[in-house]
């Protein structure tokens, strides 16, 4: 017996003398690949572009300056738009239509008087001369944007730079009533003063002062790319992104793109691609165990009956998607030439993007959230600077391929992120669905109120979710 139990002893010895070390390796190994693996996060390829009229100049010859720029206006252009708006012709409405059937023309009427009688330019002018604006030429083309600066920054207080992008059918207007807010936030209430930034907003290239490009084939990453350009440009090596809309996507593909310069990006708005089986599953079990697939109450409240909310409203505020996504010359040969259309096309976004109720209201609900002068001063944007063709030039660029074949279709965003839900946004996206593309969030906000466009009716809530992602973010 003592021979055999020394025996034993041995065989058991030999073969931990094997599998010892063989574990070890193993599970050395997988550290090893999980540590390597983390590191090779996958990007979008920065590339370049050329967007300008012609052949591209020499590298070293083009001009890099910034130059300060000054929206102006003048008797003709008042006149001419005045002229416009006298000799417009109205199909009558409905009987009790509101806003079903879009724009409803009896209202329409009442903003052209006003914008043709109280309506005034040269102020509203003024005020968007209020912030910084300038110009600086990327890639062949002008991109236009203002930089506002805080005025005073506490002692030992670190000034965050932080790029916003609007989307369509707004303009850097949008940012108006948040900029101040998050400039000098000790002014205004807000107890998030140890949060101050400087605040950059552009204007997609095709909106506004932003120049259009001359070439086919611009879409949200080449934005990206140019905007990246602008912060390097303006001396940032790390920022902040935020977003909505087009915004959204822009700032989205510039954390793809260079994650090592973004700090954090912050969106109001979405982009999730397609969910799949797990999707579906999601889904149908939503409604009835929502907590076994990662949906909470509110989830289930915003997303159900989900036919109702995500297909047929969704196809009933998207019609202008597929055309501009198609023809958008065609459709914006008349926008173009008519101040009234151009108004009416783009004031039914403010309308039931704001909130789907409004489409059972005579104005839209527009006078319920904004000013005619802040919508007029929206509209005008566009008017002057010609910009609504080029603008929706932009929906077939990037939507009219397969969305699964684009250059971000399967790359992750791993930069820390923070998400607003607004309740009357076109469509929810849970937190369990959008942690599929952005694995870092640092928070996720249900929103008490607010629709599509949050810095402009809602900017100090958006501005608070905006200071306590970035506070988080500054802790980690």
């Amino acid at each position: 017996e003592s021979i055999l139990s020394r025996i034993r002893c041995f065989e058991y010895s030999q073969k931990n003398a094997v599998l010892v070390p063989a574990a070890a390796l193993g599970v050395g190994g997988m550290l090893v690949y999980w540590l390597t693996s983390r590191q090779k996060i996958k990007t979008i390829e920065m590339g370049d572009g050329w967007w300008g009229s012609g052949e591209r100049p020499l590298k070293g010859q083009e001009d890099e300056s910034i130059r300060p720029f000054k929206i102006e206006t003048s008797d003709e252009e008042i006149e001419d738009l005045h002229r416009r708006l006298e000799q417009a012709r109205y199909a009558p409405p409905l009987e009790g239509a509101a806003f079903h059937y879009g724009f409803n023309s009896s209202y329409l009427k009442k903003v052209v008087a006003y914008w043709r009688n109280q309506f005034d330019w040269r102020k509203q002018v003024e005020v968007l001369n209020k912030y910084p604006h300038f110009q600086t030429t990327i890639e062949g083309i002008d991109i236009h944007f203002i930089h506002v600066k805080p005025s005073y920054v506490p002692h030992g207080r670190a000034v965050q730079p932080l790029l916003m992008v609007h989307g369509w059918p707004g303009s850097f207007y949008e940012f108006y009533k948040i900029i101040p807010l998050l400039t000098e936030p000790a002014g205004h209430s807000l107890n998030e003063g140890d949060v101050v930034f400087e605040v950059i907003c552009p204007s997609i290239p095709g909106y506004g002062f932003s120049e259009a490009p001359h070439q086919k084939g611009f879409d949200t990453i080449a934005t990206a790319r140019i905007f990246h350009k602008l912060m390097n440009r303006l001396g940032f090596k790390e920022y902040y992104l935020q977003g909505g809309d087009w915004g959204s996507r822009i700032t989205t593909n510039m954390a793809q793109m260079l994650p090592q310069s973004v700090k954090g990006l912050h969106l109001n708005f979405i982009f999730v691609g397609r969910q799949g089986l797990r999707g579906m599953i999601s889904v149908m079990l939503g409604a009835y165990v929502p907590w076994l697939v990662g949906l909470t109450r509110e989830d289930v409240q915003r997303m159900y009956p989900f036919i109702q909310k995500n297909i047929y409203e969704l196809l009933r505020e998207s019609g202008y998607l597929h055309i501009q996504a198609t023809k958008p010359d065609t459709a914006g040969c008349g926008l173009t030439d008519s101040p009234v259309g151009l108004a009416a096309y783009i004031l039914e976004k403010f309308s039931t993007w704001t909130d789907k109720s409004f489409l059972h209201k005579d104005d839209g609900g527009l006078g319920s959230k904004y000013s005619l002068d802040e919508l007029l001063t929206n509209v005008m944007i566009y008017w002057v600077t010609s910009s609504i063709v080029s603008s929706m030039r932009f929906y077939k660029e990037n939507i009219s391929k397969d969305p699964s074949l684009t250059a971000d279709a399967r790359v992750g965003v791993y930069v820390p992120t923070g998400l607003a839900a607004f309740p009357h946004e076109l469509v929810h996206t849970p937190h369990a669905w959008a942690k599929k593309v952005f694995k870092n969030i640092i928070t996720y906000s249900y929103m008490p109120r607010g629709g599509h466009f949050a810095a402009f009716e809602e900017p100090k809530l958006l501005a608070q979710d905006i200071m306590r992602f970035v506070r988080k973010v500054e802790q980690l």
